[in-house]
């Protein structure tokens, strides 16, 4: 085996598809596509449109033959891409789930150990990869204490130090903040000018990479490609096309439902002197005090590791604060005896407190998404006729009824997001506490959800919002809690 930088990678896909074993509907299919190698491709489409099937199977992480079907020709580098591992490297979005070992060096090292690189070889790929994407960190800096942009930075680098022919980016920023988006964006740049790397990133924010690739290529939702051609060509020449598809075009920023005029009701939740830990005497923020009134969307923002996550799951009642108080008033805590959400039973909180994760995935019990809909409500025990009602509403206007009987660890990263909301509007509480609502959507969808949110406000809900996204702020938040 060559220890060498491999060369620019092609891809080729001919009449390819690829069917997830528990679905009746292709997620990729009749795909014809050819990039040359050192090409810079942006993938754009609408959520849903299989542009991460694509980006595993490339990878050659899609799965056996147990877990799918597929059809037609997909190469990588001239061969089979099932065969073409260690020529493509794969960054994913989820910051966390790609950090393996606890030191910077050793977590950058793992891809070549695995690739056999001998070990005096391995180090010195380690130190310049960090250098190529500008993360300037000891070997032994432990990988807990980085910040979402060094995360993903981190992940780069480990793809870097394997060499690939082929780097493959999947929403590498869609956690992050926009100073760990501007990292992200400005070390791939980097690194795809030095490494001349074919490179395919998926986004579906247009504005971040349109000035880094050479080329956009957009897959339309019921197979095939829907545009392909250079960046400022496609976006002006189909720019409102593509923006009614559902790919984020600045010049066309999606439409959604107006708030009526904000009014507030009764107070739901006081939290004071709080200081929060996501580990019992490693506090993370301290000094926090925050209300909440029926009604009334509060946005929790601020850059990556300032404790946005942990501040939410503890005034959902979901983490004991550290120190101060979280206290429910009686329009929340109705008839319960305690007014500390901690205190509470699961069942308690169906019908006051729903929380969304941020991963959508840590809350997933059922085998398809109707089922999963279905828990909150049939653990709330209303009749079938009800539970039907509210998920096939839930379904329709979530744009999930096509998915109905999918496994719902087999939809796209848009499509679980939305199934997460879901389940838990689909047992009414009266505040809705979500971590990344939006971070996934395409324009339509997004616009859609925002809609749905807008008229629970107005219908009395609250919602508490952990975001980045500076367009759903602006749509909905009454008030804004800042962690530095």
């Amino acid at each position: 085996m060559t220890h060498d930088r491999l060369p620019p990678a092609a891809v080729s896909a001919r009449e390819w598809g690829w069917r997830h074993a528990s679905r009746k509907a292709w997620a990729v299919e009749g795909l014809d596509l050819e990039i040359e190698p050192g090409e810079r491709v942006l993938l754009l489409g609408a959520s849903g449109a299989g542009k991460s099937t694509l980006m595993h199977a490339l990878a050659g992480v899609i799965g056996g033959d147990d877990e799918g079907e597929q059809r037609g020709e997909l190469r990588v580098a001239g061969q089979h891409a099932t065969r073409a591992r260690g020529i493509a490297g794969l960054v994913l979005q989820d910051p966390d789930s790609q950090v393996i070992l606890a030191r910077v060096g050793d977590d950058v090292a793992f891809g070549c150990e695995n690739l056999g690189v001998p070990r005096d070889e391995i180090w010195r790929r380690v130190v310049q990869s960090l250098d190529e994407v500008g993360l300037d960190l000891p070997l032994d800096h432990p990988t807990s204490a980085l910040s979402g942009g060094q995360k993903q930075r981190l992940a780069l680098a480990g793809v870097l130090a394997m060499r690939p022919g082929l780097i493959l980016l999947d929403e590498p920023t869609a956690n992050l903040d926009p100073a760990g988006v501007a990292e992200v964006r400005d070390a791939v740049s980097r690194v795809a000018r030095s490494t001349g790397a074919t490179l395919v990133v998926i986004e579906h924010r247009v504005e971040v990479w349109r000035d880094i690739v050479d080329r956009v290529v957009v897959l339309a939702p019921g197979g095939g490609v829907l545009a392909d051609c250079a960046p400022h060509a496609v976006l002006s020449a189909q720019g409102a096309e593509l923006s009614a598809s559902g790919v984020w075009i600045p010049e066309f920023p999606p439409r959604f439902a107006e708030r009526r005029s904000p009014s507030s009701g009764g107070r739901l939740l006081d939290a004071t002197g709080l200081a929060i830990a996501r580990v019992r005497g490693s506090r993370i923020a301290a000094g926090l005090d925050v209300s909440l009134d029926e009604g009334r969307a509060v946005a929790i923002v601020g850059p990556n590791g300032a404790g946005k996550s942990t501040l939410a799951l503890t005034l959902a009642g979901l983490l004991r604060p550290e120190e101060g108080v979280v206290s429910a008033t009686p329009l929340l805590a109705g008839a319960l005896t305690s007014t500390s959400p901690i205190s509470w039973r699961s069942k308690d909180l169906l019908t006051r407190i729903g929380t969304v994760f941020q991963d959508p995935e840590h809350q997933f019990l059922a085998t398809t998404v109707r089922d999963e809909l279905a828990v909150g409500p049939r653990a709330l025990e209303l009749g079938d006729h009800t539970v039907e009602q509210r998920v096939d509403e839930l379904l329709h206007r979530l744009r999930l009824d096509h998915l109905a009987l999918a496994n719902p660890f087999t939809l796209s990263g848009g499509e679980k997001r939305r199934l997460s909301v879901a389940t838990v509007l689909a047992t009414k509480p009266k505040l809705l506490v979500l971590d990344e609502p939006t971070f996934g959507q395409d324009s339509r969808t997004w616009s859609e959800l925002v809609s749905l949110l807008a008229e629970l406000l107005d219908e009395g809900q609250s919602i508490l919002a952990v975001t980045h996204d500076a367009d759903f702020v602006r749509a909905l938040a009454d008030d804004e809690v800042r962690l530095s």
